[in-house]
């Protein structure tokens, strides 16, 4: 084992990745997950292309990114989705779509948007007390805590909410039109609640020590008496976003994509957007794609688990006859290379 600033690591990175496809709607879907530099994986997520009605044209994708333990990230993955779906706004949203049967799905009005934004809010509080009420998550000895980031896609709009430094990302005509911000202890608004609750920002982390200001979990940093859940020094209420999607030609979504900051720390969100674009025009294979995307950060010396969940819209690009052209010869250029060094006798020297 080996030892670093942030934490115990391998002697070497495991690099077996666990991959999910499917698709639904209009929406294709990959993930993949990797275990890489870190003692234990404490990642987690969720990929749903068919919800209960009256919502069965719409998804659910999210990202978790545990610390301190996988518990809370894999507690808050088998449970969000079901959360979500009963809170008292998304209760009245079902009641109101049924009973307009007859109107077009992807119109939502105003109220109905809100409803489903306050209900994403009231899920995260709701799922942080629950879990705060189970000894085997908020014990003297479980110090676990995750991040959140996730999108609940209607046939109009993108609803996502995101809660400590995973992030969100949709791409539009070739470059980033949306993006999540970040939960970090040392920006100006996270700092002020931090320290009204009594604690510090040091290194750049509440109390010295957690390097996110906003998660599920993390207890010990949310005991102060006569504050409630979001004032207290880690908050579980999220930011929360809509996207209005669109129809229109080169304004059309091409793709989404969730992943943790393992991701995040080592490509731009531009950087991301060019590679996958560039992936799509050579393969539909959602999977292959989300794995290139974790060997390459891996080879950028990422050292935390990795998972992406990449949602490709009809309007992700197609198949590039020329682009899949370039992309068999360097192949066949890469493999004759190799090939030629393996044939070297064993006393060769190459340099």
């Amino acid at each position: 084992l080996l030892f670093g600033s942030m934490g115990t690591y391998l002697d070497k990175p495991r690099v077996e990745k666990t991959n999910e496809s499917g698709a639904g709607q209009d929406l294709k879907y990959g993930v993949a997950t990797m275990q890489g530099w870190r003692i234990e994986m404490e990642d987690a997520h969720i990929a749903c292309t068919n919800l209960p009605e009256p919502l069965k044209h719409w998804s659910f994708f999210a990202v978790f990114d545990g610390h301190a333990g996988h518990r809370v990230a894999r507690y808050a993955a088998a449970n969000l989705l079901e959360v979500v779906l009963n809170t008292t706004e998304l209760v009245e949203l079902k009641r109101l779509l049924q009973d307009n049967g007859g109107r077009e799905e992807d119109v939502l009005n105003e109220k109905e948007i809100e409803l489903v934004k306050q209900g994403l809010r009231s899920a995260f509080l709701q799922l942080d007390e629950q879990m705060r009420l189970l000894p085997e998550l908020s014990g003297d000895t479980e110090k676990s805590g995750s991040t959140v980031v996730c999108a609940m896609i209607s046939p109009g709009h993108i609803f996502v909410a995101n809660l400590g430094d995973s992030r969100a990302l949709v791409c539009c005509a070739g470059k980033v039109s949306f993006a999540t911000e970040d939960h970090k202890p040392y920006l100006p608004k996270e700092r002020c609640r931090i320290v009204n609750a009594g604690g510090s920002v040091m290194i750049d982390r509440v109390n010295g020590s957690l390097a996110v200001s906003r998660a599920l979990g993390d207890y010990e940093y949310k005991n102060v008496d006569g504050l409630n859940a979001c004032e207290q020094l880690v908050s579980p209420e999220p930011d929360l976003y809509v996207i209005e999607r669109t129809n229109d030609g080169d304004e059309q979504e091409q793709f989404l994509l969730l992943a943790c900051d393992g991701v995040f720390d080592v490509m731009t969100n531009q950087e991301l957007c060019d590679f996958i674009l560039s992936r799509l025009r050579v393969s539909h294979n959602l999977e292959i794609i989300c794995n290139e995307i974790l060997d390459s950060c891996l080879s950028k010396d990422s050292r935390d688990n990795m998972s992406v969940v990449l949602v490709a819209f009809p309007g992700a690009p197609k198949i590039c006859e020329k682009a899949l052209e370039r992309e068999m010869q360097l192949e066949s250029l890469l493999r004759e290379k190799i090939e030629g060094y393996l044939s070297l006798p064993a006393n060769y020297c190459l340099f």
